[in-house]
């Protein structure tokens, strides 16, 4: 009798700590980004989800997409495939739903997608007719997690039929927060899924509250009237509470790398009376980099910021009584070293900050 309850106790004990061990790795909730997506017919989105396991002791967080269940509350409006890529269908609005059994029961999260129907000039922007009105859908993004993309879609209005365009890839698109939340403009390639459609934001850093960047779209017809309309996008700050019931998980507060890169020029020469250098910055305002003697008192090293990946021209215009010599060999060479004309050179910041040095002599 004695060994039978032992046993039974163990047993007992046994079945606990499988249950404890359940609570403690089990999936507590889902969580889907982007919270709102905007697509025009025959568009893809991709959807993105993501679980918080564990109890108060041991909390984490996973990438589920491909294993979380999907479901398009509209399919007439949108599909959505098993790994969470939506298709657009037809203009509407319908609920993206990520669906999982966790360990305490049936868990999930919803996005809301609205989709347009492209109309023509879309890619040519406002041809036939003035330009009358310009909206953004949706009217703001919030993300659950950093470095997410979602997809801002530029409509207009105009005089003369088809009087509703879709102009998202003609437009101009601006941000407040270059750095935090970029945001894209077509690169005159195909229209595509990827970067090179415009209205594409992303987000790198968190903000407070729903609302981190301004986004602007400009879009422009062909008799030159102008239309502008803005949206808000935000990656809302939000610590995981593993003292919740079940634990909660965070938002945006990933660390990313940043996004910008500095430049340093220096003389690395003899010369150090009357030398220049000058660069622009990355949207072309003149002479951001002014260095050197002959720019004035206390330019001798100078540095600027960029956005990462971006290209920038140095040159060394002519001055009296300088000899320029070339540069370092880390900037190539756009215009032959001479002694009597302007010498340039283009310096790539593709993933760190960068130094360059100019010979005078």
């Amino acid at each position: 009798m004695v060994v039978r309850c032992r046993v039974q106790g163990l047993v007992l004990l046994c079945l606990a700590t499988v249950l404890v061990g359940c609570a403690a790795n089990g999936l507590n909730s889902v969580q889907i980004t982007p919270t709102v997506q905007s697509l025009t017919v025959g568009q893809t989105a991709q959807f993105s989800a993501v679980g918080t396991y564990g109890n108060a002791s041991h909390l984490s967080t996973q990438n589920i997409t491909g294993t979380v269940t999907w479901t398009s509350s509209a399919p007439s409006v949108a599909t959505v495939s098993a790994s969470g890529m939506a298709t657009a269908v037809s203009a509407g609005t319908t609920t993206i739903t990520a669906s999982a059994q966790g360990w305490s029961g049936h868990v999930s999260d919803t996005a809301v997608l609205t989709v347009a129907v492209s109309g023509g000039g879309g890619t040519t922007g406002g041809s036939g007719g003035n330009i009358l009105s310009l909206t953004i859908i949706p009217s703001g993004i919030i993300f659950g997690s950093l470095r997410d993309s979602g997809q801002f879609l530029a409509i207009g209005t105009f005089s003369s039929p088809p009087t509703v365009r879709d102009v998202t890839n003609s437009a101009t698109w601006f941000t407040s927060e270059p750095n935090k939340f970029p945001v894209t403009t077509n690169d005159g390639t195909a229209p595509g899924p990827g970067t090179q459609n415009g209205g594409v934001v992303s987000a790198y850093e968190s903000s407070v509250g729903d609302v981190g960047a301004v986004i602007t779209a400009k879009a422009t017809d062909v008799n030159g009237s102008i239309a502008t309309a803005t949206a808000n996008v935000g990656c809302p700050l939000k610590l995981p509470d593993p003292t919740a019931h079940p634990p909660t998980p965070g938002s945006c507060f990933q660390a990313v790398p940043q996004l910008l890169s500095t430049l340093t020029v220096f003389n690395e020469g003899l010369n150090t009376a009357n030398w220049l250098v000058t660069a622009p910055s990355a949207t072309g305002t003149a002479a951001v980099i002014n260095c050197g003697p002959g720019a004035g008192a206390g330019k001798s090293v100078c540095t600027a910021t960029y956005p990462m990946g971006t290209v920038v021209t140095l040159t060394a215009p002519t001055q009296t009584g300088v000899r320029f010599g070339g540069w370092s060999s880390n900037c190539l060479s756009v215009t032959p070293v001479t002694q009597t004309g302007p010498n340039s050179c283009t310096v790539t910041l593709s993933t760190s900050d960068a130094t360059v040095g100019a010979i005078f002599n």
